[in-house]
């Protein structure tokens, strides 16, 4: 597992940080870490850590790593050979990275979309090192719905010829599928409602998208604008570890072998915070809402008001920073009046 923290933070400070990308892999170098858009934290008093998901393609073991010399003397891709890597299994390693940086509690678990469902698996795993919890843009469990549109988005990519079964390597892959699984998911990211604003049924410019002929039917704007961010991803992911992530996310269910929801949610003590958008279609509002009146204690979900669906939490910056900001205050406050001493870690997902 690869991670980035400031070289002058030790974990025998005080506070800390750690953090993930909001899809869970993204380059070190790149910055585009949830706090850094909606916390604004401080590194001098905070403790960063920022873990790429193990499947993923930035540096932590995934497909496109050389397997073990135990696995194939060659030391060839993994590739098809790769393991499932549940959400539980990704906390589970994820423990073992703040063993060994020492790392006794953790302030605060925040994360969003598919970093809301690691908070939430770190929060029931490992009860007693969490002391707050946040869930932005999440839910319990994955839904039948969203395991649909995963299913069409792992048949994109499975389907192309150039996926030769996942063993593609060195070849460039199923660049056709994997584009196309970035516009079906990248659709259940926004909303009816901002792509219709946007877009409407306005034609590229230049384009008759009523062509006598359909082979040559001119192109809408929102094909045009998915089709820009199924190429862009092509450019900087792989498909097996866009598979890997997808088929992490669609394990998501905290009551799994826990005696379900109830009984898994309680065994934790921490606080929690839950927040939704209200324009959500992939983890629609009710999934928060199912998660936050589960709780011990039941929270009322914060709102996240826009009209651009999913990607809501990562757009409506000042509305996330003062839902958590709240939850973040709250934790200094019960931590004031507590002992010192203890190691703290911010987790943010």
């Amino acid at each position: 597992m690869t991670t980035a923290r400031p070289a002058d933070i030790t974990p025998t400070r005080t506070d800390g940080v750690l953090t993930y990308a909001q899809v869970g892999d993204l380059p070190l170098e790149s910055g585009a870490v949830l706090p850094d858009v909606t916390i604004g934290y401080d590194t001098d008093k905070y403790f960063v850590i920022s873990p790429n998901m193990v499947g993923g393609c930035y540096g932590s073991t995934g497909p496109s790593s050389p397997a073990p010399a135990s696995a194939d003397p060659e030391g060839r891709p993994w590739g098809s050979r790769f393991p499932l890597v549940t959400i539980r299994d990704s906390v589970h390693a994820e423990k073992r990275l703040l063993d060994a940086l020492g790392v006794k509690s953790l302030h605060h678990v925040i994360g969003g979309s598919l970093g809301g469902a690691r908070a939430a698996e770190w929060a029931v795993t490992y009860p007693g090192l969490v002391r707050s919890c946040a869930v932005i843009a999440s839910g319990p469990a994955a839904t039948a719905e969203q395991i649909a549109w995963g299913h069409m988005q792992n048949l994109a990519i499975r389907q192309d010829p150039g996926f030769a079964g996942g063993d593609y390597y060195p070849g460039p892959g199923p660049v056709t599928g994997l584009a196309l699984a970035r516009r079906i998911a990248h659709t259940t990211y926004r909303s009816a409602a901002e792509l219709h604003f946007r877009f409407g049924r306005d034609a590229q410019d230049g384009h008759n998208v009523l062509h006598p002929l359909t082979a040559e039917r001119g192109r809408y704007q929102v094909e045009n604008y998915l089709d820009h961010h199924g190429t862009k991803l092509t450019n900087r992911f792989d498909a097996n570890s866009y598979l890997a992530i997808n088929e992490a996310l669609l394990s998501h269910d905290l009551g799994r072998d826990r005696g379900g929801l109830d009984k898994a949610l309680a065994r934790t003590t921490c606080n929690w915070t839950i927040a939704y958008v209200d324009s959500d279609r992939l983890f629609f509002p009710s999934d928060s809402q199912i998660l936050a009146a589960a709780l011990p204690n039941p929270v009322e979900p914060a709102v996240i008001h826009s009209p651009c669906g999913h990607d809501g939490f990562l757009i409506e910056h000042e509305q996330l920073e003062r839902i958590l900001a709240t939850s973040i205050e709250a934790q200094d406050a019960a931590d004031e009046a507590k002992p010192r001493g203890r190691k703290h870690l911010w987790a943010v997902a």
